[in-house]
């Protein structure tokens, strides 16, 4: 009669969970995302400074865009990218030095 051997189930040991640095993460994006709504804020209401970063950016005029933004007040990195249909607007931090939280911001203007 033929028994069988039966693998031994797999036990896996995974190290003990350290949520610091996520939880930490976690509060940096809420900051980035607080920004955030401050530059759209600003583009939203005042249609004189959304024709202001438009202006700029159809004169493929990086600095002056990411000028424009800074003036609302932003205090983290803002990446800019344009192109004929939108702008792209890249903010990154930083926890314990270590780049760990990124927000991508899409707008279309054509």
């Amino acid at each position: 009669m033929y028994t069988p051997i039966l693998p031994r189930p797999l036990v896996r040991v995974y190290p003990e969970v350290d949520a610091t640095l996520f939880a930490e993460s976690a509060e940096s994006m809420q900051q980035l995302m607080q920004e955030a709504s401050i530059i759209l804020k600003k583009l939203s209401d005042s249609k004189q400074f959304a024709s202001e970063v438009m202006g700029a950016a159809q004169q493929g005029n990086k600095e002056k865009v990411s000028q424009l933004l800074i003036s609302t007040g932003v205090h983290s990195g803002v990446e800019v990218d344009f192109n004929p249909d939108g702008i792209n607007l890249n903010m990154t931090s930083e926890v314990e030095g270590k780049d760990c939280c990124h927000l991508t911001i899409t707008l279309r203007w054509g």
